[in-house]
């Protein structure tokens, strides 16, 4: 298989990029298979407990990560916003990995590494070590220090995708990287990189997920309960659980069920949504607020985000669990 490959100026690349010579990674990738063959139809984010100290609480994790794998899906990836994927160093991006992989195997977990750096060469090196423990599933998040252009995204995907065949990709289409791609970049990457599997995006808006579905099957999409509920009257897709994750049993029918289930439950949802808006305004960090939906099944999960970030309280968490419907409350 041919793939693209761009080269860095060896002034401006670390050391440890430059000794490894690419020829030592395989000229070809294994089969991939089409997106929508076996995929996983509920995609989850575990998140990172922190002690007092803030330091990573590893059988915490271990014990989120079982317990994710046993009742909502075997589908599970860290370090996406959620998972503070932009705050760890490299010493805890380590620590965290190795624990993700060895508790993933003995859960029965397909496990997924999410990238998030301003620093290219930085998100090879994870790559790379991650690789070397056994990671082959990868979730990329555009460097967001200025919007890219088209040829900086091309190369962003070439050092990744084209530098990685035998891995697989999944794109994090969001905001906050500064610029959403499109159909229109998606079909050229899409050609460029047969490793490139998949698209997770929040959006609500019709238009643009009308846009998106249209690279399907060549893409699978996984999109958050709203616009999921959308998308599902036309097309087969993935949900990016977030909101439905506090109730497994309830987010498993959600995905099961027809469309006037789903919109029904839309209303709960929103529910949910004004329950977190509530808690608290001293907070905005998406790990705060999927942090307190996880507390809803484990009820001793620290609330903890890294500094500088603001945490919810347990008062904040309080409120939000009061305003939790009935019917998506625990036993």
């Amino acid at each position: 298989m041919r793939t693209q490959r761009v080269g860095y100026s060896t002034a401006c690349v670390p050391r440890s990029i430059q000794d490894t010579p690419r020829t030592a990674l395989p000229r070809t990738s294994p089969t991939m298979s089409s997106p929508s063959e076996s995929a996983p139809a509920i995609l989850a984010t575990a998140v990172i407990p922190w002690n007092e100290h803030y330091e990573f609480q590893e059988d915490v994790f271990r014990r989120q990560i079982h317990t994710l794998g046993r009742e909502l899906t075997r589908h599970l990836y860290i370090f996406g916003t959620a998972g503070e994927g932009y705050a760890v160093t490299e010493t805890q991006f380590d620590q965290i990995t190795r624990a993700f992989w060895s508790s993933a195997r003995e859960a029965g977990v397909t496990p997924m590494v999410g990238l998030i750096s301003l620093s290219l060469p930085t998100i090879i090196e994870r790559i790379e070590r991650c690789r070397a423990l056994g990671f082959r599933l990868f979730q990329l998040s555009l460097p967001s220090w200025g919007a890219l252009n088209d040829e900086e995204v091309d190369r962003f995907f070439a050092e990744t995708c084209g530098r990685f065949p035998d891995c697989q990709f999944h794109h994090y289409n969001l905001m906050r990287t500064k610029r959403l791609l499109t159909s229109v970049e998606y079909r050229r990457l899409a050609a460029a990189h047969p490793n490139l599997i998949a698209v997770k995006n929040s959006t609500t808006d019709p238009a643009v997920i009308a846009d998106l579905m249209s690279l399907q099957p060549r893409l699978r999409f996984y999109i958050t309960e709203m616009g999921y509920a959308i998308a599902r009257k036309t097309h087969d897709l993935g949900l990016l659980i977030s909101l439905a994750s506090i109730h497994p049993a309830r987010a498993k029918a959600f995905v099961a069920g027809s469309d006037a289930q789903r919109a029904a439950d839309l209303e709960d949802f929103k529910a949910i949504i004004a329950g977190l808006k509530a808690a608290g305004t001293r907070f905005h960090i998406d790990g705060a607020y999927d942090k307190m939906l996880y507390r809803m099944t484990d009820p001793t999960f620290p609330l903890r985000l890294l500094p500088p970030y603001a945490s919810a309280t347990e008062a904040d968490f309080a409120c939000f669990k009061a305003a939790v419907p009935p019917g998506w409350r625990r036993g």
